[in-house]
C-alpha cells in the first residue's frame, strides 16, 4: 500500500497541493469572446499539462519561475504563452484564434500524379507500424472525469416531481451522473497492463455506459481497427489503418506550422454510406507522418451506435522525447434522445509524467490489471480540489455538495426506515413476474420470494403443483455471506410432497471460495443440464398439448467446496448421495385439445405412440454415492482487484475445463458404479476484424466404466424443443430434442456462433431502423450409439431461420428426424 501510495505522489507530484506552490488559472476563449472548452494545456518541453472545462477554466499548479505555456485545441491555432509564476496564484486569460490553413503550393507538392491528401496519408502508413512498436513500455499518471447530463425534458413531463427526481432546473437541465478517478497506467509490450487507482468518486446514478479506467480511454488510432467500449459491438476502421483507403476519402484542407511542426490537415469521409467508419479531421506531421490531433465523431443513424446518437472523439498528441510522442488528453463528447429526453455529457482524460520504457521488475505484470485502493473511494472533498488537474464548474461543484449531502442523509435513521418501509412495500404485479425482495435498513439481511409463475405449475407427472421457494441472504461482512434457500413442493395429483434446503457459504471473494450444501428431496427433471423451466413446460403442457419434461423422485443430500488456487485455476468438488425412483403420468389436463397429438409417456425411452399412462420401465429403485470434480484452467487469466474482491476478465485464450465424475458401488448402498470424464474447450467473444465476433465451444468425453448406471446418470445436451429459445447462448443445441440423444457411451459435440453485430444496417434499411442483428450458428453432436445430429441457423435476433437434421441408429432401428424449416419469435 505504501508503494502506491508513493508512485501517485510521484505521478501527480505537480498538481499536488504543495506550500512552494501556486495556481495559474484563466479562462481561454475564442476572438468573439465565447469559452472553447477542453482546450489542452501543457508545459512546453514537460510531460505536465491539464484540459480546460466545459466554461474554458483550466488550472496549473507550479513552482516559481518562467514557463512556455502552450494551449492546444483542434480548429484553433496553436498559442505558446510566456507566464512567469511568482510565490502567489495568477489569472492568465487567453485568446485563441481560428485556425488558418494555407494551400496551393503544399498542395502540389505532395501531389505527385495522386491527391495531395493520398501522397501524406501514403507515407502516413508507412510509418503506422513504426508508432506502434516505439514505446515498448511506458508508464504515465491519469485523471478521468465524466459527466453525463440531461439537457432537455418533453414539456409535458416537466412537472414539479420530475423536476425534484432529477433535480433539474426550470428548463429541464440537470447532473445525472459524474465521476473522476486518479489512477498510474503502466503498459508493456505485447499486452501488458497494470492499473493502480488510487481515487474515486461518484455522484448520481449511471444508468448506460461509463469510463472510469486509464485503460478505458486509451485511444490509440494507430491500431487498424478502434473500439468504442460500451457504444458499439462491433470495431470501427480507423482513418491510418492499413486498409484505410479502401473505406476512406482524404482531402487535404491546408496546412499551418504550429510550434515548430509543418501540420497538415485531413479531411476524412468514408467512401460509404453505413458500416463502420469515422468522419472529421486529423492532423498529421509533415516529415514524422504521425498523428498529431484527432477531431473525428460517428454518428448513429450512419454507424450502429448504442445508447447516443453522436459521439466526438477529440485527441491531442505531444512529444514525451525527441522520438516518442504520446496523447496529453482524450474527449469523448456525446449526445442522444431517448422518448423525448435528450442528454450529453463527456469523458475527459489527462496523462501526466510519463515514463517511456521504465524497467518494471520481473513480477510487475501478474494478470491484475487494475488495482482499486481499499480507501479509494473514501477521499474527501479537500483531496479531490488539491488533486485533480481539470477545475470544477459551479453547476458541478453545486451537484456534488447537493449529492454528497443526499449521501449522508441516507445514511442517518430516519432515511433509512423511510427506505425500508418504501423498499420491503409488495408489489402485487410484480411479484407475480420479479418475486418480492425485502431487506432490513443495514441491508445485511435480504428475503427473496420467487416469483408467482414459478411457484404454481402444472405437469402430466404431478398435476396442478405448488413449489413454494424463498432465499434468505445473510451479508456477515465485506468477505462473508450465507444463503439458504429452502423450497416446498406439492404435486396435487399424485400426492407427492417435497421439501429441500440449500445452503452456500462465501468466505473468501478474493479467490470465488465456497462452501455448499443441498439435501431433502425433490421431483428433478431427468436430463441434468436442463430442459425447461415449470412455468414454459405448464405453458406447453396446457396449451399445446406437449408435455416435454419427464421427471423423477429423488432423495439426496450433497456438499462440496469450489476454490481459485491459482490465477486462472479453478477448482471445483462435491460428494453426494441420493435415493432414486421413476415416476408416471397421473394427470392429463389440457385447456386446448391439438388435432393429432396427444401427451407422452414420462418415459423418454418409449417408442413413438406409447400411451401417456404408460408404466413402462425405465429404471429400478437405486441409490447413488457419487464423487464430481470440475478443474477450470484460463490462460492469461486477467483481472481486477477491488476493495470486495477479485472479479476475473474474459480472456483472449480459449478455456480449458475437466469434468470428472465417479459413482461408488456397494459404499452406504449405493448400486452405481461407472466412471465419466469429458474435456471442454471454449470461448466467448472472439473479435474478428470488422465483422462482429465469433463464440465456440467443444466438448468430447465419454464412460469409460459404465458397469452400472442408470438414465438420470447418463450425460445429457442442452437442447430445445418448442418454439422459444435463446439464440445468444453458446453450448446449446437450438432444436435438439431433450432425451433422444443422452447416452451412456462417447460423445463429441461441437458449437459455433458468429454475430454479425449490425452488419445488416448497411444493406436493409427496414431493419437499420429495428435495431437487429444477424447471427449465424452451427451445431454437431456424435455418439458412440451411432446417434448425429447437426443443425445450421441464421437470424435476426428475434426473427430466426433454422435449418436442422437429425439421424439415429440404433441396432436395426433406424430413425430420421428430417429437415425442418422453422420461422420463430425468441
Amino acid at each position: 500500500m505504501r508503494k502506491y501510495i508513493l508512485l501517485l505522489i510521484t505521478a501527480f507530484s505537480v498538481i499536488t497541493a504543495s506550500a512552494q506552490q501556486s495556481l495559474l488559472t484563466g479562462k481561454i476563449t475564442d476572438k468573439n469572446g465565447q469559452v472553447i472548452p477542453f482546450v489542452s494545456v501543457y508545459i512546453r518541453n514537460s510531460t505536465y499539462g491539464t484540459t480546460a472545462n466545459e466554461n474554458g477554466i483550466y488550472q496549473l499548479k507550479l513552482n516559481p519561475g518562467t514557463y512556455n505555456v502552450i494551449y492546444r485545441y483542434v480548429g484553433y491555432t496553436e498559442k505558446i504563452e510566456e507566464v512567469t509564476i511568482a510565490d502567489h496564484d495568477q489569472e492568465h486569460d487567453v485568446q485563441m484564434a481560428d485556425e488558418v490553413f494555407a494551400t496551393g503550393r503544399v498542395a502540389e507538392t505532395y501531389r505527385k500524379n495522386r491527391d495531395a491528401a493520398d501522397t501524406i496519408m501514403k507515407q502516413v502508413l508507412k510509418k503506422r507500424k513504426y508508432y506502434i512498436e516505439e514505446a515498448t513500455s511506458y508508464s504515465c499518471a491519469v485523471y478521468i472525469k465524466g459527466v453525463q447530463k440531461l439537457l432537455s425534458v418533453p414539456k409535458s413531463l416537466l412537472g414539479q416531481e420530475v423536476r425534484k427526481t432529477l433535480d433539474l432546473d426550470t428548463n429541464g437541465r440537470g447532473i445525472l451522473y459524474q465521476s473522476e478517478s486518479l489512477s498510474e497506467y503502466n503498459f508493456q509490450k505485447p499486452n501488458k497492463v497494470r492499473e493502480i487507482t488510487i481515487a474515486n468518486r461518484m455522484a448520481g446514478q449511471n444508468t448506460a455506459f461509463g469510463y472510469k479506467k486509464a485503460s478505458d480511454l486509451q485511444a490509440n488510432f494507430y491500431q487498424n481497427v478502434f473500439i468504442i467500449n460500451g457504444l458499439a459491438t462491433r470495431g470501427f476502421v480507423s482513418p491510418v489503418a492499413s486498409y484505410g483507403p479502401r473505406f476512406y476519402n482524404y482531402k487535404l484542407l491546408g496546412t499551418s506550422v504550429e510550434n515548430g511542426h509543418t501540420i497538415h490537415k485531413i479531411h476524412i469521409t468514408p467512401k460509404r454510406g453505413h458500416g463502420q467508419y469515422f468522419q472529421g479531421d486529423i492532423y498529421i506531421v509533415d516529415g514524422d507522418w504521425r498523428i498529431y490531433s484527432i477531431d473525428l465523431f460517428v454518428e448513429n443513424k450512419t454507424s450502429n451506435l448504442n445508447l447516443v446518437d453522436t459521439l466526438k472523439i477529440r485527441q491531442q498528441y505531444v512529444a514525451i522525447t525527441d522520438s516518442v510522442w504520446m496523447p496529453a488528453s482524450t474527449q469523448y463528447n456525446f449526445k442522444g434522445a431517448v422518448f423525448g429526453f435528450k442528454f450529453g455529457g463527456y469523458y475527459a482524460a489527462v496523462y501526466n509524467n510519463y515514463k517511456i520504457n521504465p524497467t518494471f521488475p520481473d513480477d510487475f505484470f501478474t494478470g491484475e490489471i487494475l488495482k482499486i485502493d481499499t480507501v479509494a473511494n473514501s477521499k474527501k472533498p479537500d483531496y479531490w480540489s488539491n488533486s485533480r488537474p481539470i477545475p470544477l464548474t459551479a453547476f458541478e461543484d453545486r451537484d456534488y455538495k447537493k449529492k454528497d449531502a443526499f449521501e449522508e442523509y441516507k445514511k442517518t435513521d430516519t432515511y433509512l426506515d423511510s427506505l425500508q418501509h418504501h423498499k420491503n412495500h409488495i408489489n402485487y404485479p410484480g411479484y407475480l413476474i420479479f418475486g418480492y425482495a425485502a431487506s432490513n435498513k443495514s441491508a445485511r439481511d435480504s428475503l427473496y420470494i420467487f416469483p408467482f409463475i414459478q411457484t404454481f405449475y402444472y405437469n402430466t407427472v404431478e398435476g396442478f403443483g405448488i413449489n413454494a421457494k424463498v432465499s434468505y441472504i445473510r451479508t456477515i461482512d465485506d468477505f462473508h455471506s450465507l444463503t439458504i434457500t429452502p423450497a416446498l413442493r406439492y404435486g396435487f395429483s399424485n400426492k407427492v410432497f417435497s421439501a429441500n434446503m440449500g445452503i452456500d457459504y462465501k468466505n473468501d471473494p478474493f479467490h470465488n471460495a465456497k462452501f455448499y450444501a443441498d439435501f431433502g428431496s425433490d421431483v428433478l427433471d431427468l436430463n441434468n443440464v436442463g430442459t425447461r423451466s415449470l412455468y414454459f413446460n405448464t405453458l406447453s403442457t396446457l396449451l399445446s398439448e406437449n408435455n416435454y419434461v419427464k421427471y423423477y423422485r429423488s432423495h439426496y443430500g450433497d456438499f462440496g467446496y469450489q476454490r481459485e488456487i491459482l490465477n486462472g485455476v479453478f477448482l471445483k468438488g462435491g460428494l453426494s448421495y441420493s435415493s432414486r425412483s421413476q415416476l408416471y403420468n397421473t394427470s392429463f389436463s389440457k385447456i386446448k385439445d391439438i388435432k393429432d397429438r396427444q401427451f407422452t409417456s414420462n418415459n423418454p425411452l418409449a417408442p413413438p405412440g406409447t400411451p401417456a399412462d404408460d408404466h413402462s420401465f425405465l429404471f429400478p429403485d437405486n441409490q447413488a454415492l457419487v464423487f464430481n470434480a470440475t478443474a477450470t484452467f484460463t490462460f492469461d487469466q486477467r483481472y481486477e482487484t477491488r476493495p470486495t474482491g477479485k472479479f476475473n476478465l474474459p480472456s483472449k485464450y480459449p478455456t480449458l475445463t475437466v469434468n470428472y465424475r465417479k459413482g461408488f458401488k456397494n459404499i452406504i448402498g449405493s448400486d452405481v458404479d461407472y466412471d465419466f470424464a469429458s474435456v471442454d474447450l471454449s470461448q466467448d467473444h472472439i473479435r474478428v476484424g470488422l465483422s462482429g465476433y465469433s463464440s465456440f465451444k467443444v466438448s468430447g468425453g465419454g464412460f469409460f466404466n459404465n458397469n452400472t448406471l442408470y438414465y438420470m446418470d447418463y450425460n445429457h445436451f442442452l437442447g430445445n424443443q418448442g418454439t422459444t429459445f435463446d439464440p445468444s447462448y453458446v453450448g446449446s443445441f437450438h432444436f435438439l430434442p431433450f432425451y433422444t440423444y443422452s447416452t451412456n457411451g462417447a460423445f463429441l459435440e461441437a458449437h459455433y456462433q458468429h454475430n454479425f453485430a449490425g452488419s445488416l444496417f448497411n444493406r436493409i434499411p427496414l431493419l437499420r431502423k429495428l435495431k437487429l442483428e444477424e447471427i449465424i450458428g452451427a451445431n454437431y453432436l456424435t455418439t458412440k450409439n451411432n446417434r448425429n445430429y447437426r443443425e445450421f441457423y441464421v437470424g435476426v435476433q428475434r426473427l430466426i431461420f433454422r435449418v436442422d437434421y437429425g439421424i439415429s441408429y440404433a441396432g436395426d432401428k433406424k430413425y430420421i428426424q428430417g429437415f425442418r424449416i422453422f420461422y420463430g419469435i425468441r
